[in-house]
């Protein structure tokens, strides 16, 4: 998956910032519904965009 859109991109980059949001937080954030992002965010997820939720020190 390489063609990310607007949407896409504002989900990784919000859980960039935080990636302890709750998905309809997230959803808020990006002007999606909770239903949508979380399908947005699975895809990410399967495709390996998003392969993970760490902390960094």
């Amino acid at each position: 998956m390489t063609d990310l859109d607007r949407a896409d991109k504002a989900i990784i980059t919000a859980l960039q910032d935080n990636a302890r949001l709750t998905n309809v937080e997230l959803a808020d954030r990006v002007g999606l519904s909770p239903s949508a992002c979380l399908r947005r965010v699975n895809i990410l997820e399967k495709a390996g965009v998003i392969s993970g939720y760490h902390a960094q020190i």
